[in-house]
């Protein structure tokens, strides 16, 4: 079996590399992109096979995956689309566009696999939303989600819930990071050193998501634990319920998915 990248960026690079990490031979990988730098650098530092040209890829595997940002995507699947077959299963990773949209421009094959990963696919720990058409079968879903997988956890979801997995995964790391660097800043003010800083929030945002993730408890339950009555958290909790938190964090996720509708 044949995988092949249209576009290697950082994304497609992090699955690239999830793949190797998962065994799958290099010989069986194959990826083009427009950057000249970009080529070198899979070609070089990962060594698959980089083509010539986006058809090439299209032609030699079985997968391909189309990893090129919304504004191209329209003439990179007219290009491709005559070398594909409806043996062919098209994996996008494309911000926002739809399988009907899709479909409008891939019509050789009505194999198609919608994703949204996100940034933690760099250390292969994504969380990755999974819209098939109906055209894909059992096993090339099995065989689609293998590939997602090798760089973190996926999910398979009706389409209506991919804007909001938009929000809640694929823009989160951004909101995450901003919520990791504000306790830095707090901790920076209280005297600890910067690096140090970012050292315990980094951590205790891993930990807590990890603690979660293991035991299987609510988080609300979860955060009862650690506020005990007249205790230090408690009053931090009261500070983030006066300053908005939850409404804020809420619109912000609305707003990312809103804005993955109009893409």
């Amino acid at each position: 079996m044949k995988i092949g990248f249209i576009g290697l960026g950082n994304m497609a690079s992090a699955m690239v590399g999830g793949l190797i990490k998962s065994k799958v031979k290099k010989t069986d990988i194959i990826g083009f992109d427009v950057m000249e730098a970009a080529r070198t650098k899979a070609g070089k530092d990962m060594g698959i096979t980089i083509a010539k040209s986006n058809t090439e890829v299209a032609k030699a595997a079985d997968y391909i995956v189309v990893a090129v940002k919304p504004q191209f995507v329209v003439p990179v699947l007219e290009e491709i689309n005559a070398s594909l077959t409806d043996k062919k299963v098209v994996i996008s990773i494309v911000a926002g566009k739809s399988l009907e949209f899709l479909g409008t421009y891939i019509t050789n094959t009505k194999k198609i696999v919608r994703c949204m990963p996100n940034t933690a696919a760099l250390v292969g720990a994504a969380i990755t939303g999974v819209t098939p058409t109906d055209k894909v079968n059992k096993t090339e879903l099995k065989t689609a989600l293998s590939i997602i997988e090798s760089f973190g956890k996926a999910s398979v979801v009706s389409e209506k819930l991919m804007d909001a997995v938009t929000g809640v995964s694929g823009s989160a790391p951004a909101f995450v990071f901003m919520f990791i660097e504000a306790m830095a800043d707090a901790a920076v003010l209280e005297g600890m050193p910067r690096a140090q800083a970012y050292e315990f929030a980094a951590n205790a945002v891993y930990g807590s998501a990890k603690l979660m993730i293991d035991t299987g408890k609510h988080p609300g339950e979860l955060k009862d634990m650690v506020c005990s009555p007249a205790g230090t958290t408690i009053a931090g909790v009261r500070a983030l319920e006066e300053g908005g938190l939850r409404a804020t964090v809420m619109n912000a996720v609305i707003d990312a998915s809103e804005r993955s509708k109009q893409l």
